[in-house]
């Protein structure tokens, strides 16, 4: 099995066509087709459906996917890190984070990055915490910035950045801003909810919150971005629960503590692999967030 296929058949998997693939790699179709058929060859099983449209992979496919990522992950490290032995760090640097993270200034901190290291390319996705995790466990990702998670500690370490509590946001027409006081679970029972999306860190601590008080709550508006849960909450169409960072960045809402339970605190950690897995440039940037350099 050649390292090729396995970048051949990555491509192909991602792209789910054939001719996109193929011009991506910068390799005749016929080439990329042939790899392909060479791999099922060796493996003894198709790895994709073809159709006229797309392709789609098989279970043996999906198995082969995590895998052929794994391996094509390290080979990247192995590079990387000889190159920084060398005394010069390039590659790529895959970074994942939550939108408006609390504890890490990501821009910022990316841009002290370039400036020490211009020859990485620095790759940027933003998803939820547990997609986040799967991520880098899967070497896709050299970290991420996201909530506290549980995971297998031989393949991923949480590097804790800070905690805070959890807020609750309303309206300053709504009943709970005209009393200005503390408010518990058991308070916001009969409220609509905006919320995100189950997979962010505050969505996934607000519910750990009101699962530890014993209260259902519904989340009506589901969104997956910052802005527009509070342009939602500053419509009056609902209350929200998120970390308190958050009321700074829309003074006219009221913020009110959420008392009463122990477990609403959003917990930001960094998620990277294990010592040995990780990249050059994974440990740099890491470097450069304990030494304050952003």
């Amino acid at each position: 099995m050649e390292l090729r296929h396995l970048q051949h058949f990555v491509a192909v998997a991602e792209d789910q066509h054939f001719t996109r693939a193929a011009e991506r790699l910068m390799v005749s179709q016929s080439g990329l087709s042939a790899s392909i058929r060479a791999l099922e060859r060796e493996l003894q099983t198709p790895l994709f459906v073809r159709t006229t449209r797309r392709v789609t992979l098989t279970e043996a496919g999906r198995a082969l996917l995590a895998e052929a990522e794994r391996v094509l992950a390290q080979v990247r490290a192995a590079h990387e890190a000889v190159a920084a032995v060398q005394g010069v760090l390039r590659g790529t640097l895959a970074l994942g984070s939550e939108q408006c993270i609390a504890g890490v200034h990501v821009a910022q901190l990316l841009a002290a990055f370039r400036r020490r290291h211009p020859d990485v390319e620095i790759r940027l996705r933003q998803w939820g915490s547990a997609a986040l995790a799967e991520e880098v466990a899967a070497g896709r990702l050299d970290l991420a910035f996201a909530y506290r998670t549980e995971a297998d500690p031989e393949q991923l370490r949480s590097v804790p950045l800070t905690s805070e509590p959890m807020t609750v946001l309303c309206h300053p027409g709504h009943r709970l801003a005209r009393a200005g006081t503390p408010v518990t679970p058991r308070d916001l029972a009969d409220e609509v909810f905006v919320d995100f999306h189950p997979d962010w860190g505050p969505r996934r601590a607000t519910d750990a919150a009101f699962a530890a008080a014993g209260v259902r709550r519904t989340v009506a508006l589901e969104v997956n971005d910052v802005h527009s849960l509070l342009d939602l909450v500053d419509e009056d169409l609902g209350v929200a629960v998120v970390p308190r960072h958050f009321r700074h960045k829309r003074e006219a809402l009221t913020a009110l503590p959420l008392k009463d339970t122990d477990e609403a605190v959003y917990e930001t950690v960094a998620l990277v692999p294990s010592p040995r897995a990780a990249s050059p440039a994974a440990r740099a940037l890491m470097g450069l967030l304990d030494g304050g350099g952003a």
